[in-house]
């Protein structure tokens, strides 16, 4: 088999759409996960210039050097950490990713850093938040279960951090989310 590294997925709907474009292009596609695609031959230089040209029109990219690989890697375990999974890090994110990636988390902060302009801590908050406020608007959850379920201390912690990143309150997100929604006799 060989591996495919691929950028700019995030979810499932990637994996399915990513699937189906190598599937068409002739190709017979073994396991897909984030970032990463396998097919059962290795394509000639003009096939991976055929996909990648194909990947590109539905948003994805080859990734042909290593350090865009590891990057795309780190980034694509945070967002499975984060929007997939319901496990919580019971140890600290630089130990889980140093075993994830298995790189050790010096070079993979020192390179992210480097590449990406932000760090990875920073990159992982943004995804927590960004997390935060799907369940806001789905409003099933209270803060206090919503700061349980993604790892926060506190519901106060949680909104604390999103007041920073995002310049409101949890409570003034979701009020504004909600004045948005329409109801169907209003349609």
């Amino acid at each position: 088999m060989m591996h495919l590294y691929i950028k700019n997925m995030v979810c499932n709907r990637c994996i399915t759409a990513v699937r189906n474009e190598l599937t068409q292009l002739g190709h017979t596609v073994g396991e897909i996960t984030l970032g990463e695609a396998e097919i059962a031959a290795e394509p000639s230089v003009q096939e991976l210039k055929t996909i990648d040209s194909s990947l590109k029109k539905l948003g994805f990219e080859l990734i042909e050097d290593r350090k865009s690989r590891i990057i795309e890697q780190v980034k694509n375990e945070i967002i499975y950490l984060v929007h997939h999974s319901n496990d919580v890090l019971l140890t600290n994110l630089s130990s889980w990713l140093a075993d994830k990636v298995n790189y050790d988390y010096t070079y993979l902060s020192n390179l992210f850093s480097e590449v990406e302009g932000t760090t990875i801590e920073k990159y992982y908050i943004a995804q927590r938040i960004e997390k935060v406020k799907e369940l806001l608007v789905y409003n099933e959850l209270s803060l206090a279960q919503i700061a349980d379920m993604l790892g926060y201390s506190s519901a106060a912690y949680l909104s604390s951090q999103f007041k920073k990143v995002t310049g409101l309150t949890p409570t003034f997100y979701k009020s504004v989310k909600e004045n948005k929604r329409r109801s169907i006799d209003q349609l």
